[in-house]
């Protein structure tokens, strides 16, 4: 596996040649680590969806009628909104991975001090920002691991919108993440990070000019432009976090049908790592 350290962008390992998209022309090395003996990374690059709730597995084997090929899952955390994810299990993960679904588990810990949404103002991060997210990296590991997602998974940390004005807020906010990012690679895992290009991602790209290290390895932005924009958003130098570390989430909250079956969800473009499954179970989802 490989992060970002100091202003470098991000380089990987070969991945799964089933999953894998082209090396990047931008492949620009520098000061990165790997851990010896890490299984590979598995990469996809096309179209995803996420939904609150992980649906039942006749929905998503209704949805492979779709263009979507990847979905995100809700893994863990105590900000996450819908924590009882009465489907998801490791069959569940198996299943929909026969079915071949790619994952993109999402771990919704706590949130900045000063977060925009009303709901996740309860779990704003302590006096201790450093232990705080040290101790939920290590959370959304056992929690990965107990839905069988295995070593050199991504694991992407839900830090939703807040107010960039609030210097306080941000470097809170930006100390909390960082000590995340440290336990997740410690364990073999690799941190990503989800958030809105105006708050999150902006300022991680400021830190990433600056130098700072223990930053994200991939970048999932929010910016409902109702159509993507993968290597050409505007908070982001167009050689950062390439090759195959960012993902575009386009439009939110719309409603869509696939083979009978109807979702509120997320669209994302992607071209970046999915979950390793290593759980496998024999595929019995009941058709529609």
């Amino acid at each position: 596996m490989a992060a970002v350290a100091g202003a470098a962008l991000l380089t990987a390992p070969a991945a799964d040649t089933s999953t894998r998209a082209e090396a990047s022309t931008h492949d620009t090395r520098s000061d990165t680590t790997a851990h010896a003996g890490a299984p590979a990374l598995a990469y996809f690059a096309g179209k995803a969806f996420d939904t609150c709730e992980a649906p039942p597995l006749a929905v998503m084997e209704a949805w492979r009628s779709s263009t979507y090929g990847a979905v995100g899952i809700y893994i863990g955390g105590r900000g996450r909104g819908c924590p009882e994810q009465r489907e998801l299990s490791p069959e569940w993960v198996a299943s929909v991975h026969a079915m071949g679904w790619r994952l993109l588990p999402l771990f919704v810990g706590s949130q900045a001090p000063c977060v925009i949404s009303p709901a996740k103002r309860p779990y704003a991060i302590g006096a201790d920002p450093v232990g705080q997210g040290t101790k939920e990296g290590a959370e959304a590991v056992r929690a990965a691991q107990a839905l069988g997602l295995g070593a050199s998974s991504p694991l992407y940390l839900d830090i939703e919108a807040y107010g960039r004005d609030d210097a306080r807020c941000a470097a809170t906010t930006l100390s909390f993440v960082r000590a995340w990012n440290r336990e997740v690679q410690r364990l073999g895992y690799v941190p990503g990070f989800y958030s809105s290009a105006e708050s999150g991602v902006r300022d991680m790209e400021a830190q990433r000019k600056a130098g700072t290290k223990d930053l994200p390895a991939v970048m999932w932005f929010a910016r409902w432009r109702g159509t993507p924009s993968l290597y050409t958003e505007s908070v982001l130098h167009p050689q950062a976090w390439t090759p195959h570390a960012r993902i575009h989430q386009y439009v939110g909250d719309v409603a869509e049908s696939h083979g009978g079956r109807r979702l509120f969800i997320d669209r994302s473009e992607v071209d970046a790592p999915v979950a390793r499954v290593t759980t496998r179970t024999a595929f019995a989802a009941t058709r529609p």
